[in-house]
């Protein structure tokens, strides 16, 4: 392929034409489908006369090309491989296309294709264009008419967006549905399914008392595994409404569960299509975190509706402007609906873990990027996740009642438009009138800001001073950093009493739990009428997604944990406490000297078994120490070796140390009532299974008989599941195998749960994990072509970090082998798969060498340019 050449956003152009009415009519057949388009054009008024109308198309066959009804010859148009462009078309008119499509043939996942005999499509980002020539442009948006023709035997049901408004038999054993969405979407939104389903209907009335239909489309197999994605999409739906005052917009709201599928889910206007992994539930096939992960993605997509889908993006790059807001929508309804504090320890621990990492790799990029290669490489922790963080920012800055405010005039002001994030961070400083100038810097800066920060007190004077100074590494393409606008939650907590003193700063009162403003690169904070000495308690609930580096001694520590008042920073208290521990145990086993056990560690740890606590959940978070992978980020070079070693001694160095507390956990939170996915029965199963992990990591014969017993009950999946993952990555193999084999014989007809045997056993921490996954590779339930097998087994084999960094490189050829077949196959995946060998500067010389020499072996290859560009960037 010719080398691709990067979109800047410096270039933006509105497109010479617009497109203000879509009639489509697909005649669906596997290898030949036939899809006539016509489109209702006008001139740009921001755009030059005589400007080219340019329609994208990728993989089409055109049949035939009119303008107001008259053909055009093959010499009155340009054809590429990218699309159609035609000179001298009227300021207004009528284009008519007809063009032949293989959705079969369609292994991308991207257009129009078929999963299980079923056609669907993803259109998002750049997928429309494999379904007929148009702008594909989020910027353009036109309401839709979609006929869908189909055979009634093989496809009895025809979806599309909107509301269905004609439907007829034809010959041959045809028929036909028409739709009709009359709210102005670009074609990214399209959607189409066709296929054998049945659905689960339901109903919601609106705040203003309209009856919306629910509809949740599945296999008739999986008609038993819809009801939680129902109930959350109701609470959502009356969340949206209690707190942003959003209603649904049309009469019918549908659900698609579709097996092959490249994302987690797609928020097409009306006709959600999603990863049956993200809908689908049941207590015997789906643990805890997978019905909280469906009641999140479900909210996520039907926050969309307002939030990207009436108010949408101007251009990719604004990218996080639907889906940073969109996901902090979707992790402040979890919050309210389960457990907040430990909602925010989980999303910070894997913030912090994997959207840091991606900071400080070479693919680092702004929130809002300055340019791309393939917009499909942007779908990132950075857009969603670290978008997510400045909107949670953004409303602490203005507070609740403004951030609403300016809400619902971004809602107003915008809707049926395609904007930017200058149009969103407007509204809300003209709702709360501040001036929000420097904070729109988090944006366009990329990279981790770090706050080094110190603090003394003067017993004479009653004063704390604390000093904040704040730095941001230099990122690709970005060396030179400004000082950002920085908002900081915090608490000095009294040594004396174990509470939060009352903060007076610069004479003023702001509470015990108050908000300081970091603008500058260094900034001195006095806090005055303090009676007793404090240690600080900063960035209280993660408010700045930033590196906090304080010099806290170990009883410091030890305190925070003890008495701090913000849930949050209890348990971040413990992560630093542990993580001190195990850099110690780092350089000990590094060197080969004797590993000694922190005590205070243990005494802490000890503490927390025998308080009496209400939050088990949050108690969960604490007892859980840091994953290999965030301990490697705290590395200045990552010894996977030494550090799964060092964690390994923490955690059974605590086992042996608290083994009767850790069992009487285990038994107290032993439940045999019914399973219901609820916060309480939630939280006691995390709290038990926390205590069995460590437990087990001693493998006693009690621990080892509890895990059996816990397996063969199966009470539930959630215990099942991890039972069997203990039990695998136990050193017996005579606890492993047997296990392993009753589970994969019961669950060989459930795709989904076939996933969860798949990542067990690569996840494996013994050296037999590689062999494994290649013997898995050639498993009937394995496919290359699923991207839920791809990521279950070869995604989840590559976090296997003591096993696919082997010394001999071959844990790096079995995932450079992969992404060289998935380049031809499934490009997106391919370069979402690549993630772990980008990293290789983070390592030894021998591994960077090792994983070196494989992205080279990979850059080598015809790339597509997903592909390419990470090579590209991951080799600079």
């Amino acid at each position: 392929m010719s080398q691709p050449q990067a979109i800047h956003l410096s270039d933006y152009l509105p497109p010479a034409y617009r497109v203000r009415h879509t009639e489509l009519t697909f005649d669906l057949d596997p290898a030949a489908t036939r899809v006539k388009a016509r489109l209702h054009l006008e001139r740009h008024p921001e755009r030059e006369a005589g400007a080219a109308l340019e329609l994208d198309g990728e993989q089409l066959t055109l049949e035939s090309v009119a303008i107001d009804g008259q053909s055009l010859g093959a010499d009155e148009y340009q054809l590429t491989e990218q699309g159609l462009r035609i000179e001298g078309v009227p300021s207004r008119c009528q284009l008519d296309t007809e063009v032949t499509i293989a959705p079969e043939a369609n292994t991308a996942l991207e257009g129009l294709y078929q999963s299980g005999g079923m056609f669907c499509t993803q259109c998002e980002a750049e997928g429309f264009r494999r379904i007929t020539f148009y702008p594909d442009r989020p910027d353009v948006m036109a309401t839709f008419s979609t006929t869908v023709i189909g055979q009634a035997e093989r496809e009895p049901v025809l979806l599309s967006n909107g509301n269905p408004v004609e439907r007829g038999e034809l010959p041959n054993g045809r028929h036909f549905v028409t739709w009709e969405d009359p709210h102005p979407k670009p074609c990214y939104l399209f959607a189409l399914v066709a296929g054998d389903l049945k659905k689960v209907e339901d109903r919601f009335t609106t705040m203003s008392g309209r009856d919306v239909t629910l509809q949740i489309w599945v296999e008739e197999e999986n008609l038993g595994k819809t009801d939680h994605a129902m109930a959350s999409l109701k609470r959502a739906m009356r969340w949206d409404e209690e707190t942003y005052g959003r209603e649904y917009d049309l009469d019918l709201f549908m659900i698609v569960a579709v097996n092959d599928f490249n994302m987690g889910a797609m928020e097409n206007k009306g006709l959600n299509i999603f990863n049956s992994a993200a809908v689908l539930t049941h207590p015997d096939t789906a643990t805890d975190a997978a019905f909280q992960r469906v009641e999140g993605i479900v909210a996520h997509e039907y926050f969309h509706n307002w939030s990207g889908n009436r108010v949408t993006c101007r251009d990719w790059f604004q990218l996080s402007l639907k889906e940073g807001f969109t996901v902090f929508r979707d992790q402040t309804f979890s919050a309210d609906v389960n457990s907040a504090p430990v909602k925010r320890i989980q999303d910070v621990s894997f913030f912090r873990t994997a959207q840091f990492a991606e900071d400080a790799g070479p693919t680092a990029h702004p929130v809002r990027p300055d340019h791309y290669i393939e917009i499909g490489n942007f779908y990132t922790l950075t857009i969603y996740e670290k978008g997510a963080e400045i909107v949670r920012m953004l409303r602490n800055l203005v507070g609740w009642e403004a951030f609403r405010r300016g809400s619902d005039l971004y809602f107003a002001r915008f809707d049926g438009q395609a904007v930017t994030i200058e149009d969103f961070v407007a509204c809300m400083a003209e709702a709360s009138g501040q001036d929000l100038n420097q904070f729109m810097l988090w944006y366009s800066q990329a990279g981790t800001p770090e706050i080094d920060a110190h603090g003394e007190y003067d017993y004479a004077r009653a004063e704390y001073r604390l000093v904040l100074r704040q730095r941001t590494p230099a990122t690709p393409g970005q060396a030179d950093k400004q000082a950002l606008h920085i908002p900081l939650r915090m608490g000095l907590v009294g040594t004396k009493s174990g509470r939060d003193l009352a903060l007076t700063l610069d004479g003023e009162s702001i509470g015990r739990d108050g908000v300081i403003h970091l603008r500058e690169e260094e900034q001195e904070f006095v806090f005055t009428d303090l009676a007793e000495a404090p240690v600080p308690s900063l960035a209280r609930g993660f408010s700045a997604p930033v590196k906090l580096n304080f010099p806290y001694s170990r009883e410091d520590l030890a305190f925070l944990l003890a008495n701090d008042s913000d849930g949050f920073n209890r348990w971040d208290a413990g992560q630093r406490l542990a993580l001190l521990a195990l850099d110690d145990l780092i350089a000990a086993h590094r060197n080969g000297v004797e590993k000694v056990m922190d005590t205070r560690v243990i005494e802490a740890f000890r503490t927390l078994l025998r308080t009496d606590t209400d939050d088990k959940a949050v108690l969960a978070e604490m007892l859980t120490l840091p994953s290999e992978a965030y301990i490697a980020e705290q590395q200045p070079v990552v010894d996977v070796d030494a550090i799964h070693a060092a964690r390994q001694f923490v955690k059974q160095s605590l086992a042996g140390a608290l083994r009767d507390d850790f069992l009487a956990v285990y038994q107290a939170n032993v439940d045999a009532a019914p399973y219901a996915p609820e916060p309480e029965q939630i939280a006691a199963r995390s709290l038990k299974n926390v205590a069995l992990s460590y437990l087990m990591s001693i493998e006693d014969e009690t621990a080892v008989s509890l895990a059996q017993r816990q397996f063969e009950a199966e009470h539930n999946m959630t215990d099942v599941r991890h039972a069997l993952t203990l039990l695998t990555h136990s050193s017996r193999d005579d606890l492993a195998d047997p296990a392993l084999k009753t589970f994969g014989q019961k669950w060989a007809h459930d795709p989904l749960v076939m996933d969860q045997w798949f990542s067990i056993q690569v996840s494996r921490p013994q050296d037999d994990a590689l062999e494994r996954a290649r013997f898995l590779m050639e498993h009937e339930a394995f496919s290359l072509t699923n991207p839920n097998k791809v990521r279950a087994l070869i995604g989840a084999f590559a976090q296997n970090r003591v096993n696919f960094h082997r010394l001999d490189g071959e844990g790096y050829k079995l995932l450079a082998n992969a992404v060289i077949e998935l380049n031809r196959l499934n490009p997106e995946i391919a370069a979402r798969l690549l993630t772990p060998l980008t990293r290789w500067r983070r390592f030894d010389e021998t591994r960077q060498d090792l994983m070196k020499a494989e992205l080279e072996r990979i850059q080598a290859e015809d790339l597509s340019p997903n592909v390419y560009e990470v090579i590209e960037k991951a080799l600079a």
